[in-house]
Formats: C-alpha cells, structure tokens, sequence
C-alpha cells in the first residue's frame, strides 16, 4: 500500500491520505475521505453551531 492523493470536493485541492490513515480507515470500516482536514474541521463547526441554536 502507498499513500494516495484525494481531491477534497469542497475546495478541489488535492490533499495526501497517507498509508497510516488508509489503515485506520479500513479498520473502522469508513470509506475513503472525501474531504481535506481543513475543510472537515470547517464542516464540524458548522454542524456544532447549529446543533447549539435554539
């Protein structure tokens, strides 16, 4: 195995999946990211400010 370079559907850069997060990844069973950390971080913040409106 080797690491992959992905195409986060946000912002359309390219970021690396590395062999080690490949690993984690297949062991829990998810699918491969679709998008790059920066943009994932952004998107949980978002979910979390939502979830805190009243």
């Amino acid at each position: 195995m080797e690491d992959k370079t992905l195409v986060c559907v946000d912002c359309g850069e390219e970021f690396v999946f590395t062999v080690g997060e490949q690993e984690f990844f297949a062991e829990k069973g998810f699918a491969d990211p679709k998008r790059c950390k920066p943009c994932r971080d952004k998107k949980k913040a978002e979910r979390r400010s939502r979830s805190y409106r009243f």
